[in-house]
């Protein structure tokens, strides 16, 4: 079978496992699919409407739809098929290059029975990256003393795919005064290091030409290369030491651009050059380098951009220091970021209406709201709660979700209109809070009859008259609006009392 073969019966067993899981999980309110990443926008991700057992019809006129937060919509709702599928192209390595398991959420709503439902997709990853170094040339000064064995730490590939198609093995190529051994960090990564396997002598080779080849473990096999330039020098016996094994500081998200979060100190027991000590992160990624500048002569850690404990709240470096030779020393800077109250709470009105019978029953629900906060602990902790008064009330939903139900029966002729205010606070020092006015208008119901304004009238007629005379006028009025509180009059039973004279 070809590759391009292969490839496809993946992803064909990929979504086949998407479609089994969601069938027993829909019953839960929770449907879960997966697809692999580079899909074209519109792929199938998933049979939402059998899953959910929705009809088409309900799909067609706008009653189910993936709600809006304001955030890219990776997902659409296909409204003849009821398929959830892709709504633009997804690159998995761009939106989940942090973790391993990469799922995206979003939600739901099923408009007529105000219910939502959550959508779990995990993006699969397919072999679409190379493994590449930061640098593709580096050079490296050893001291024609250094004894053989020693082992200097080389740049490590990086490759954004996952799992199998991750970064995988090294080999180096180059002469035999070296060789390759590759070390597993504590997070199971490999770290390749150059390892002297005969001892150098400058005036037989000042210069040695290596090529590290890193190789990921997809089918077929993606690689890519560093050049390694050992240039030889003479001896230099002592390495710079760290005054600390570890430094560790915690600063908290809102310290200033700028600012000097630690400092770290080494010293060179040699002289002149040789004891010169500069620093350099030893493994430096994409995101501590746009946070962090380490100073290369001070050790100075500063600041570049904004902290956010929400993106991140600890960052662990590892800082080198190394002098004029090959010599170095290593140590981990663990950076721990402490939340502020810096985000109010979210309140989103998801679907309402905006009228109601004033003969809907107690309970009926009005208002389908979510509200989330950005931030932790007590700062993430929210609080709902409606104007104090008003007929109605709070219901728990579904997770992050609330329902407005009514508290009683309504009384349009006491209350035409309600202009509801919801408001969320979270529990920070002071809290932050949103809220959200829901507008909606009571409709009338033939529930008051009409009164007389005088329970009796009298009149005096003198005889004679002609047909077609008046004789009084009498008013009712009904509580009721419209159609509802219009009034006729028709007249019942004519009796005549006559006057008897003694």
């Amino acid at each position: 079978m070809s590759a391009a073969g292969r490839r496809w019966g993946r992803r064909q067993r990929a979504l086949l496992w998407g479609v089994l899981l969601a069938a027993w999980e829909a019953a839960r309110g929770q449907l879960r699919y997966s697809v692999p990443e580079e899909m074209p926008k519109g792929s199938f991700v998933g049979d939402v409407a059998k899953d959910l057992g929705l009809q088409l019809p309900a799909l067609s006129h706008g009653g189910v739809r993936i709600l809006d937060k304001g955030r890219t919509q990776y997902f659409a709702l296909h409204g003849k098929t009821g398929h959830l599928v892709t709504a633009e192209r997804i690159d998995r390595e761009q939106l989940c290059r942090l973790v391993e398991k990469c799922v995206l959420r979003c939600e739901l709503i099923v408009e007529g029975e105000m219910q939502v439902y959550g959508i779990d997709v995990e993006i699969m990853d397919v072999n679409d990256n190379a493994p590449s170094f930061r640098q593709a040339e580096k050079d490296l000064r050893l001291s024609e003393t250094t004894a053989p064995g020693s082992r200097f730490p080389l740049a490590e590939a990086h490759d954004p795919d996952s799992g199998r198609n991750s970064l995988r093995s090294y080999e180096l190529s180059g002469d035999e005064h070296f060789s390759l051994a590759v070390q597993a960090g504590p997070g199971g990564d490999q770290r390749p290091e150059l390892v002297l396997a005969k001892a150098l002598d400058r005036e037989e080779a000042a210069f040695h030409e290596l090529v590290l080849r890193a190789s990921d473990g997809g089918d077929p096999a993606r690689t890519g290369t560093a050049r390694i330039r050992v240039t030889v020098l003479d001896a230099n016996d002592n390495a710079p030491v760290f005054s600390q094994a570890e430094y560790t500081v915690r600063v908290p998200e809102d310290v200033p651009v700028g600012s000097v979060l630690i400092t770290v100190t080494a010293t060179d027991a040699d002289e002149g050059l040789n004891g010169l000590v500069k620093y350099s992160m030893k493994k430096e990624t994409d995101m501590a380098s746009d946070i962090f500048h380490l100073d290369s002569e001070t050790g100075e850690i500063t600041l570049l951009r904004i902290l956010d404990f929400e993106e991140g709240d600890s960052y662990e470096l590892e800082v080198q220091a190394h002098d004029n030779g090959a010599l170095f020393d290593t140590t981990k800077v663990a950076i721990t970021v402490t939340d502020i109250n810096d985000n109010a709470p979210e309140l989103t009105v998801s679907s309402k209406l905006n009228e109601i019978s004033e003969d809907a029953p107690a309970g009926a629900v009005v208002a389908l709201l979510h509200v989330e906060d950005r931030d932790s602990g007590r700062n993430g902790e929210v609080r709902c709660s409606l104007d104090v008064g008003a007929p109605f009330r709070l219901e728990k939903s579904y997770e992050d979700y609330y329902r407005v139900v009514t508290a009683r029966e309504l009384d349009r002729e006491q209350v035409s209109e309600y202009n509801v205010t919801v408001r969320a606070a979270d529990g920070g020092s002071p809290p932050l809070q949103s809220s959200a006015v829901l507008a909606l208008r009571v409709l009338d119901v033939n529930d008051n009859a009409p009164v007389f304004a005088q329970e009796r009238y009298s009149a005096r007629l003198a005889e004679n008259n002609a047909a077609g005379a008046l004789v009084l006028t009498v008013r009712a009025s009904d509580a009721d609006w419209g159609q509802n509180a219009r009034v006729r009059y028709r007249l019942g039973d004519v009796r005549f009392f006559p006057i008897v004279v003694f």
